[in-house]
């Protein structure tokens, strides 16, 4: 056997982005159950060690990169949708729904692993984002719906937030959809646009 070349000294610190890189690269191509400790060490060049001197054991390393994609999907929504009183028009949604549709496009491997079939051991990690979005959500909606005048906006609103954010993960089924003839811009304002006037219909 080839003797394997001894890894740069980078230090735990420096090296668990590219063990989460390495991690995100298996789980795009071969699913997340091929996310081992030992395929993470063949896909970087490196011994087991290295890589559990960054991460005690598989599932905190999977934990660890769940919670970093699900932070960069989330952070163009929030980027784009900062707290609101009472402006929200249809700029406002297709705004949001364009962001959310160009940052999964710019990394696809997240949005596949963030959303396709878990491994059990880490399902608890799943949803962190989309809570995020739905309190982002929410607190942009709640004033918004009593200055249009809803009729029984409070009881309304749970039902209108979770409409906006399941179509929000449609939107992105759709773009990745095998021959979508889609693109985020065009897309995120079809459905920008369709979620607003639902909204101001209720």
């Amino acid at each position: 056997m080839r003797r394997r070349e001894r890894a740069a000294h980078l230090g735990p610190e420096r090296r668990r982005p590219q063990v989460l890189d390495a991690a995100l690269a298996i789980a795009a191509e071969e699913g997340i159950a091929a996310v081992t400790m030992g395929a993470i060490a063949e896909h970087m060049g490196v011994t087991r060690p290295v890589v559990y001197s960054c991460f005690p054991d598989r599932v905190q390393l999977i934990d660890a990169l769940i919670e970093r994609e699900e932070a960069f999907l989330i952070s163009g929504v929030l980027d784009v949708l900062p707290p609101r009183t009472t402006d929200a028009d249809e700029t406002v949604f297709v705004e949001g729904f364009r962001a959310l549709l160009n940052k999964a496009a710019s990394r696809p491997s997240a949005w596949r692993l963030l959303y396709g079939n878990p491994d059990p051991a880490v399902a608890g990690s799943f949803g962190r984002g989309r809570s995020l979005a739905v309190a982002r959500c929410t607190e942009l909606l709640r004033p918004t719906l009593h200055a249009w005048g809803v009729e029984d906006a409070e009881r309304k609103l749970p039902a209108l937030v979770e409409l906006w954010v399941s179509a929000g993960e449609g939107a992105v089924r759709t773009l990745f959809a095998d021959e979508s003839e889609w693109d985020p811009d065009t897309l995120g304002a079809f459905v920008g646009a369709a979620v607003f006037r639902a909204m101001r219909a209720a």
